[in-house]
């Protein structure tokens, strides 16, 4: 079965305009498209990635200005990381006290030097050096582009057991184990950017409880829609998951599974990706809607705060 590395990660924030300013100039990542939450068109659903909003670098929110805290806890995602050149963790963490931004002293973490932090809602981050090139970073910014993000390493989710999420990870997107370090076991399947999930078994604890700094869902990678339908037919039949219908999300399409560690999983596919409905060079300037929302366009934008 092909490799299928991480496709975005979605997260709840806080307040739009402050979400905007962390993601674009701080970590220097690209706005690639400013829209809304399909299911509530009064919110936004902001994209952030490398310069083309490629599959394993996208980053994406649901942000409310008075959005109540996440409490972190088994069954999600506790940590996501970035990959950057193995040299720029030095300059990363220059950067970071400069701007007064929180974050731990730099540590080994299976082999690869990580640099964790939060973001101002408090969601758990981190940055991983790593050797690759920096592929289509976006340096539209004021991050040099030898130490720009790439787009994700991978992240780590916290469960109360490992095994029957390890089952999922690797007869579905083909990931293998690689490496333990105390009660984490490092999963990896060669795709590239996204190619790390980390299993953080802990035992039984507090649930997590979704919230501004809290992720909401993952998602995987599916080149098309067979694909994704290949493995929706092994996650039924193998494994006993049951999976959504296939949902139409303007840059992708996907499915949605929670698993048996009770992470919210998505399958979403490659197409048609970002610029269907705005140019590559354009992406992220102007609020896009779907179709069946663009004749409410004038009532949306009246109420969705400004970002700058």
């Amino acid at each position: 079965m092909t490799a299928n590395g991480l496709h975005h990660v979605t997260a709840y924030a806080g307040d739009p305009a402050r979400n905007v300013d962390f993601y674009t100039r701080i970590l220097g990542l690209r706005l690639v498209k400013r829209t809304v939450n399909f299911d509530d068109p009064t919110t936004y659903h902001l994209y952030y990635g490398d310069s083309a909003g490629s599959p394993g670098t996208v980053l994406t929110f649901f942000p409310m200005a008075h959005a109540a805290p996440g409490r972190a806890g088994i069954g999600e995602t506790q940590e996501t990381a970035f990959a950057v050149p193995r040299g720029s963790i030095g300059w990363w963490t220059h950067r970071f006290v400069a701007a007064g931004l929180r974050h731990e002293a730099s540590v080994q973490a299976f082999g690869q030097t990580t640099l964790r932090f939060r973001d101002p809602d408090g969601t758990m981050l981190a940055l991983v050096g790593v050797d690759d090139g920096v592929g289509l970073a976006w340096t539209g910014g004021d991050v040099p582009a030898e130490h720009a993000i790439a787009g994700f390493h991978g992240v780590t989710l916290l469960l109360a057991e490992a095994a029957p999420t390890a089952a999922i990870l690797t007869d579905v997107f083909g990931f293998v184990e690689t490496s333990r370090e105390g009660s984490s076991i490092r999963f990896a399947n060669g795709a590239g950017l996204g190619g790390h999930v980390t299993l953080r078994a802990v035992g039984e604890f507090l649930r997590g409880r979704p919230g501004a700094g809290s992720v909401h869902h993952i998602a995987f990678r599916a080149t098309d829609d067979a694909a994704q339908a290949a493995m929706v037919q092994r996650l039924e039949q193998a494994h006993g998951m049951q999976v959504t219908e296939q949902r139409d999300r303007n840059y992708f399409r996907s499915v949605y599974f929670r698993e048996p560690g009770g992470v919210l999983f998505e399958i979403a596919t490659d197409i048609p990706g970002f610029a269907v409905d705005e140019s590559a060079e354009s992406l992220g300037q102007a609020l896009k809607l779907p179709p069946g929302l663009e004749m409410h366009r004038d009532r949306i934008e009246a109420v969705l705060p400004a970002l700058a």
